[in-house]
């Protein structure tokens, strides 16, 4: 992560909570998420690329949706760990908080033992309702 920092111009990550998510589905909140990023940035791109996303607000700047971007753009696959590495560092400060659910561990990931974590424990305030309503 450190030496994909040191090339970038700009970083910075759109978070969405998880009762925005349920609010207008992981979709939208990803679409939404691109927006408060771009919305943040000091730099505005010429362009944008994003991974099979459509139909979203940029803020006026144009995109490029690429299928299976994160395989075929570096700069698609940049965003990606960044913002993979960006929540697992959420989760890792949220299992201080909420130690019993394992969050450092699975991430927030629908994984068998989070489930059954869950289900004995029943769920805190980070778990979406739409992820939860189907097994609780």
């Amino acid at each position: 992560m450190n030496k994909l920092r040191k090339k970038l111009l700009a970083l910075v990550c759109g978070i969405v909570d998880q009762n925005k998510i349920d609010e207008i589905n992981i979709l939208n909140a990803t679409k939404l998420a691109v927006k408060l990023a771009v919305q943040e940035l000091e730099t505005k791109p010429d362009v944008i690329m994003v991974d099979a996303l459509t139909n979203m607000d940029t803020c006026g700047i144009p995109y490029i949706s690429v299928i299976k971007g994160d395989a075929k753009n570096y700069c698609i696959a940049a965003a990606s760990i960044i913002a993979k590495v960006t929540r697992d560092r959420m989760m890792r400060q949220w299992d201080e908080i909420y130690p019993i659910y394992g969050f450092a561990k699975h991430k927030g990931y629908g994984t068998a033992e989070h489930i059954r974590i869950i289900k004995e424990n029943g769920p805190c305030m980070l778990h979406r309702k739409t992820f939860i309503k189907n097994f609780i």
